[in-house]
């Protein structure tokens, strides 16, 4: 009988005629004798198809950890090493998203010149008040009094001719202000010694210009007691300013990033008055308002700061309180720059475009924020740091209010009983 040697079904019915196929079938009785390792076969977990699904989805998972660690964000899951006596920190951290994983971030070490910068605003700060107690303040007519008129004329008119037929009949240092439209204007003068009917007779004099005529609707005279007041209560409420900002930023934060915060405000406000003081400006209600909206705006930045200080410092580990602020200042540094380039354009405008009524009030905005942007970097941040601000300010950690006792009851019978 002859067999194909080409024909498969032959070759598998006859596996002694092909070399190939015997040895095919003693190593798969040799892999038969050997012992199973758990009694159920070759199903172990290198060959269960289940295992080796759970282990490919184990590192998927792992790659998409990996992929938000490079994120900076972890949860606390993904970080078992955390020792347990770190709970209340672990759990604080939670609270803000988890933890914040540094890695290769470039961080910019705003505080490595913290002591020249801290020189500097002391030099600023003694220098403005030396210019405030020595030249003073050039107050305007809202704080010395003076007379006030409310003009309107048929045409329009510019303000300069209006400062200049003042002066050519006697009335000097006046401003005049637009009142909504180039007809409408707002007269203000130094106190005069005449009452209000001849005054009012002058300033009409003084007032006409050539083919187009003025009317002067309320004429009222300002005392120096009243001007003394609006200083008072000036000065006063930027105290109370402060106080506000002070109280509101230790209870929301911690006391040593409030008594920063009120400093740096300080420094913002001594700053520009100084400057006011040196080159001798007009102080007016106006500047007044803009310091005060100094005061909003350079707390509003440095808040932006503190809450980022204070999650870094919950969320980040292994690095100094140095590095720490220096980290939340560079992340912040993008914000802080788009917000002062967007308001110091509508202060350029403002400055430029806005006329002599908001020419002052344009001019202390733009020291102000300058001084605001530096001082929310270094001073709010700085001194903190340099009254020992640390991570166990921040984390809140929960104290029993009593300990169990283990109270015992004594009966009297069982005493009996034990006895006998």
């Amino acid at each position: 009988m002859t067999i194909d040697k080409n024909n498969p079904l032959e070759q598998q019915n006859n596996p002694d005629r092909d070399g190939s196929s015997s040895s095919n079938v003693e190593a798969s009785t040799h892999r038969r004798k050997k012992p199973r390792r758990d009694g159920k076969g070759s199903n172990t977990k290198a060959n269960n198809p289940t295992t080796a699904k759970s282990k490919k989805g184990k590192a998927l998972s792992g790659s998409k950890d990996a992929g938000k660690d490079s994120q900076a964000l972890t949860t606390q899951a993904a970080n078992p090493e955390i020792e347990s006596g770190d709970a209340a920190d672990d759990a604080a951290a939670i609270a803000e998203g988890g933890i914040k994983a540094v890695g290769n971030q470039r961080i910019i070490p705003f505080m490595k010149i913290e002591k020249p910068m801290a020189l500097l605003s002391l030099l600023m700060v003694i220098g403005s008040i030396i210019a405030i107690a020595v030249n003073g303040l050039n107050l305007g007519l809202d704080f010395t009094g003076g007379v006030s008129a409310d003009v309107r004329y048929e045409q329009p008119v510019e303000q300069v001719e209006v400062v200049q037929a003042l002066a050519d009949n006697g009335f000097d240092d006046a401003v005049v202000q637009y009142l909504g439209t180039r007809e409408e204007l707002l007269v203000r003068l130094p106190p005069q010694s005449d009452n209000v009917d001849g005054l009012n007779s002058s300033l009409t004099k003084a007032l006409t210009l050539p083919n187009n005529n003025v009317e002067i609707s309320n004429v009222n005279i300002i005392g120096s007691q009243v001007g003394n007041e609006i200083y008072l209560n000036s000065v006063m409420s930027l105290v109370l300013a402060l106080v506000c900002m002070l109280g509101y930023v230790a209870l929301r934060f911690q006391f040593k990033l409030a008594l920063g915060a009120v400093l740096s405000l300080f420094h913002d406000a001594i700053v520009t008055i100084g400057v006011f003081a040196l080159f001798g400006f007009p102080f007016d209600l106006t500047v007044l308002a803009a310091v005060l909206a100094l005061v909003g705006y350079s707390i509003n930045d440095t808040i932006v700061v503190y809450d980022r200080i204070r999650e870094n410092f919950r969320r980040v580990r292994g690095i100094t309180p140095r590095q720490t602020v220096d980290l939340s200042l560079t992340e912040t540094l993008r914000r802080t720059i788009m917000t002062i380039s967007t308001v110091l354009l509508v202060v350029l405008a403002m400055l430029f475009l806005g006329g002599d009524g908001l020419f002052w009030f344009s001019v202390a905005l733009f020291i102000g924020l300058l001084a605001g942007t530096y001082s929310s970097t270094y001073i709010a941040s700085s001194i903190p740091l340099r009254m020992g601000l640390s991570r166990d300010d921040f984390i809140v950690k929960v104290k029993p209010e009593f300990e169990e006792e283990i109270v015992t009851f004594n009966d009297p019978k069982m005493f009996e009983q034990d006895n006998a």
